[in-house]
């Protein structure tokens, strides 16, 4: 069974585009209206346990995340294909793009989990776990990403989206993958061209100065650019900013 999708657009180029932890592809509704759909043909793909997949069984692991979106794409008859990840999804592209590197034209990785996975001991594991069944652990992680900033109205969306849209045993599976995956020493010189965006008011090990220390430090091909005015859900945030710098990105990758 493919994972379920949406798609928007009817350009010659595909771009598979993967959801975060805490939310589905329904995360990318404010960005839709502002990508280019001329140029590019854009797939929304909800892992097993969120969204369209929620009913999908799966044991949430990297290599059936890969799998399941390698698989979207041959059903697409897309040959060659952008990717975009965001957070723990872009930790599944970057294996996806190690794994079929003569068919990943490129990668967007926002605000993302790096090769190596998310660092956390066994404190960090533990309140991680409580973020994925407890709402208020919830809320106060998503209030820590976004710098504080956003009133209860907005952090009860937030949560809601991750409640609704998906199974607590999903979250907890995926909990596991990015906190337990480290395959850095793969990816060491692999050459994808690679746009990292990072929010100006994420928590530290997902700005600009960790991420350069990672990502810098494997990918030849990448620049770095910062999302002013977000936090670590920037197509919510600041959908229209986030929108035209991945127009602009794969505009480059289609010309090179």
């Amino acid at each position: 069974m493919l994972l379920g999708h949406t798609l928007l657009g009817s350009g010659p180029s595909l771009v598979m585009v993967m959801h975060e932890w805490l939310g589905d592809s329904s995360n990318y509704d404010p960005l839709r209206p502002y990508l280019d759909t001329t140029a590019h043909r854009f797939c929304f793909a909800d892992l097993r346990g969120y969204g369209l997949s929620m009913a999908q069984a799966g044991t949430h692991t990297l290599d059936e995340a890969c799998q399941d979106i390698l698989a979207l794409a041959d059903a697409l008859e897309a040959p060659r294909f952008h990717l975009i990840g965001h957070s723990m999804s872009a930790l599944i592209a970057q294996r996806i793009a190690w794994l079929a590197p003569t068919r990943v034209r490129s990668l967007v990785a926002i605000t993302p989990v790096f090769a190596a996975g998310f660092p956390a001991d066994d404190t960090a594991r533990a309140q991680l776990r409580a973020v994925a069944t407890e709402d208020d652990a919830a809320r106060a992680a998503i209030a820590a990403r976004t710098g504080h900033r956003h009133t209860r109205p907005w952090l009860d969306f937030k949560l809601n989206k991750s409640r609704q849209r998906s199974t607590e045993q999903a979250r907890l599976g995926y909990l596991q993958m990015f906190t337990g995956t480290d395959f850095q020493r793969d990816v060491q010189g692999w050459p994808t061209p690679m746009l990292v965006l990072h929010g100006e008011h994420d928590i530290p090990v997902y700005r600009e100065e960790a991420l350069r220390r990672s990502f810098g430090a494997c990918y030849p091909k990448l620049r770095f650019e910062q999302v002013v005015s977000a936090g670590h859900y920037p197509m919510l945030e600041t959908p229209v900013f986030l929108a035209s710098r991945i127009n602009v990105f794969l505009a480059e990758q289609e010309a090179s």
